[in-house]
């Protein structure tokens, strides 16, 4: 049911998709990223992960306030997959448990990137990273949920993260770039096994950002 692929994108990342579950983004406006996750399965480009900026690594504020839910069902699935332990690394085993046991988990570091040219102009890109090398990234885990697409990062300490709400949103957005998708059917959130935060991603946190920096 499960298939997987080792990427080496400067580091091996281990992108892991749910067959079986596959079937759930036909027919409701989803099949752009049945295609596009099985195309990078076989087929995903090298290039872009080499060089530039990773959204895991990005250290500034975008203005988005997540809402706080404590003992959400990624949190549950969290913890359980913590107490799974088969593997040496928190992160797979919360990222293969939900995969392996959540109805809703498709996909688990799934590869995206962005060009600088996708965000309408070098100028706006360059104002953002500083370079026009592309932005890369791995979202950890990938769900259909309420007919919504949710990408959702797995925070130890979710509580204490400051970035985490910028670095998902740039998640949505490359996502959204790869595979025409509109934005406003993601959703996003990072997540510990007791605590995530969420937030509806939107392209107006790109010209708050924008507007610091003036």
């Amino acid at each position: 049911m499960i298939k997987q692929v080792s990427l080496d994108h400067g580091w091996f990342y281990h992108y892991r998709l749910h067959n079986a579950k596959l079937g759930l983004l036909k027919g409701n406006g989803f099949s752009p990223l049945h295609d596009y996750l099985h195309t990078v399965f076989d087929k995903c480009p090298r290039e872009p992960f080499l060089t530039g900026p990773r959204s895991s690594q990005l250290k500034f504020d975008l203005g988005i306030k997540p809402r706080q839910i404590d003992n959400h069902e990624v949190s549950v699935l969290a913890k359980e997959g913590l107490h799974w332990n088969k593997y040496r690394d928190a992160h797979s085993n919360v990222q293969v448990f939900m995969l392996s046991y959540d109805r809703n988990t498709i996909g688990v570091e799934v590869p995206i990137w962005l060009h600088a040219h996708e965000l309408g102009s070098g100028k706006k890109f360059q104002e953002l990273f500083s370079t026009d090398e592309p932005l890369s990234g791995h979202i950890d885990a990938l769900r259909l949920e309420d007919d919504k697409l949710w990408i959702w990062d797995y925070k130890p300490r979710a509580a204490k993260e400051k970035y985490a709400s910028t670095q998902t949103f740039f998640y949505a957005l490359m996502l959204s770039k790869r595979t025409g998708i509109p934005l406003d059917k993601f959703m996003c959130g990072y997540f510990d096994d007791t605590t995530s935060f969420v937030f509806k991603p939107h392209e107006k946190y790109l010209n708050e950002r924008q507007a610091t920096l003036r």
